[in-house]
């Protein structure tokens, strides 16, 4: 494993679909933000070969992000993921890519995770994800998207605006508008912060107490059957110490641990 403190920079070479679509979004999550690279881990299976990487970056308007590459030719496995969190007193949700190529076929997962319930926050809905509809739509209508099957726990746990689906080789390509419209919006509201007045709205929201029972659920095993597969692969201490980081964030013990106590 190797560690590494710099600021990160634009990934170079030859490069999957997936993994461009995932790397190009860290270079310009960077790029737009004061997020800093602070470890890049390389990964392993449960045999000792190679299987990807881990990266984290640490900030203040965006207060850390997550890369996770599993790329295994010898399976057929190049799998990419991208989750920007945004601090815990801020109503600001937190942007996820998933980005899957297998064989021929490509999937994608894109949203921004509400942090508050939209069925009784109607101002803040308007104002966060509002200015999505077009391009959710639009995106929803390219040819060559097949909707993916999830669960409803699944779907509950995200907003009504995430894009989650099956694509043929075009259709990926040109999923790339709708996720940097998607990265674009998002930036924004970390550059700006969320309007006052719709924070205000929000005032009887614990949210980094709502935040951090969402992320418990977000990553479980119990909720996400893609962290069996993980386990398969990498092991499931490794794997738990990936989960407790996207659940707990970088610098805590719980994750420098790999404390199981407090993931599903």
């Amino acid at each position: 494993m190797t560690e590494t403190a710099a600021r990160g920079a634009a990934p170079t070479g030859n490069r999957s679909l997936s993994a461009a679509l995932c790397e190009d979004v860290v270079a310009k999550l960077v790029a737009a933000s004061d997020l800093i690279e602070t470890s890049a881990t390389v990964l392993a299976t449960t045999a000792g070969h190679p299987a990807g990487r881990l990266r984290v970056f640490e900030g203040e308007a965006v207060a850390h992000a997550v890369y996770i590459a599993l790329t295994v030719p010898a399976i057929g496995l190049d799998s990419h993921m991208v989750f920007a969190f945004g601090p815990a007193q801020s109503c600001l949700p937190h942007f996820t890519l998933d980005s899957v190529a297998t064989g021929d076929a490509y999937a994608f997962h894109l949203d921004l995770v509400q942090r508050a319930d939209l069925a009784v926050h109607l101002d803040y809905m308007d104002a966060v994800y509002g200015p999505l509809t077009e391009t959710y739509l639009g995106a929803r209508a390219l040819p060559g998207l097949t909707e993916a099957a999830i669960g409803p726990r699944q779907r509950a746990l995200m907003s009504p605006w995430m894009l989650v689906h099956r694509a043929s080789e075009e259709a990926f390509r040109a999923i790339d508008g709708p996720v940097h419209a998607y990265l674009d919006h998002w930036l924004a509201l970390a550059a700006d912060g969320v309007p006052k007045a719709v924070a205000g709205t929000l005032a009887g929201t614990d949210l980094p107490e709502r935040d951090r029972a969402l992320r418990r659920l977000l990553f479980s095993r119990d909720v996400d059957p893609v962290w069996a597969q993980v386990s398969r692969l990498l092991g499931d201490e490794e794997t738990d110490r990936l989960r407790a980081l996207l659940v707990h964030g970088p610098s805590t013990d719980a994750h420098e641990k790999g404390d199981r106590s407090d993931v599903l």
